[in-house]
């Protein structure tokens, strides 16, 4: 048996001592797989909660969705406005933290109501060595991380994905559109969707992995290194610099090192 299988099992025994679970389901790549294999286990034990966000663009709750509906899991959706919470929409360095808390607060009450004992969500091993702030909300809910209990890192992950056949093993990481926002900065629901317009543009034009970073009425596109040239061609580059100006951009710039995870994360992380 390989170390991954070991994982692999090992996770799988995690999950069934919980007998009945609630799995905070954001549709990306680490809580598909959680969820993916929670169902497996558990069958019908399992519900997964999402929470509909402004800091989330729609695609990413439609996918959640669909996700569910095809595989007949017990899905839960509620609406959160983080902008209301000051301590988010003033974007301090640990803004993540209040949006947390917001979030596994309504999934903990929600659960409660359904008799579900247990939450887990979808930290990962490499999650340790990124800023995480959101992981103090996590510990302070008692709420389990059993892709991080078992030893799996992102890479593993999506070999996983991919060999059980889920549609996001190769998805790109996508964090919450306000980590486009320098902190300090305040996000606002305008800032918000301008930012998933400006990056749904790009994705239409087929950058998977990117991000429009804002600071003030500037736009920083990263792209990976290898998608510098493609961005950057006259035509395409005309096309893209007036779409962003209809968006309400003064400034376009293209940031010259690439997509960077994190980027915009305080010094030292």
């Amino acid at each position: 048996m390989s170390a991954l299988d070991e994982k692999y099992e090992r996770l799988k025994e995690i999950i069934r001592s919980y007998g009945k679970l609630g799995v905070a389901f954001s549709g990306g790549v680490d809580s598909t797989l959680l969820l993916k294999i929670a169902q497996d286990v558990l069958g019908e034990n399992v519900t997964a909660f999402t929470a509909a966000q402004r800091s989330v663009p729609a695609f990413e709750l439609k996918e959640a969705k669909d996700f569910c509906l095809e595989r007949g899991i017990r899905h839960i959706v509620f609406k959160t406005n983080e902008l209301e919470i000051p301590e988010f929409s003033a974007n301090p360095a640990d803004r993540c933290y209040y949006c947390k808390k917001n979030v596994l607060s309504q999934i903990s009450s929600a659960a409660k109501e359904r008799g579900i004992t247990q939450i887990a969500e979808g930290s990962n091993v490499d999650d340790l060595g990124d800023f995480r702030p959101g992981r103090k909300a996590v510990l302070e809910y008692g709420v389990s991380s059993p892709l991080l209990e078992a030893g799996l890192t992102k890479d593993e992950i999506r070999t996983l994905s991919k060999e059980m056949g889920l549609p996001t093993w190769d998805k790109p990481a996508y964090a919450c559109l306000a980590s486009r926002i320098a902190s300090g900065e305040n996000i606002t629901e305008e800032k918000l969707r301008r930012i998933e317009k400006a990056e749904g543009f790009l994705l239409e034009n087929g950058f998977r992995q990117m991000r429009v970073r804002v600071h003030g009425d500037l736009a920083r596109i990263e792209v990976p290194p290898e998608n510098i040239e493609k961005i950057a061609q006259a035509d395409f580059r005309k096309t893209l610099t007036k779409k962003f100006r209809e968006l309400g951009f003064r400034y376009v710039s293209l940031d010259l090192e690439g997509y960077k995870l994190g980027s915009m994360n305080p010094e030292g992380f």
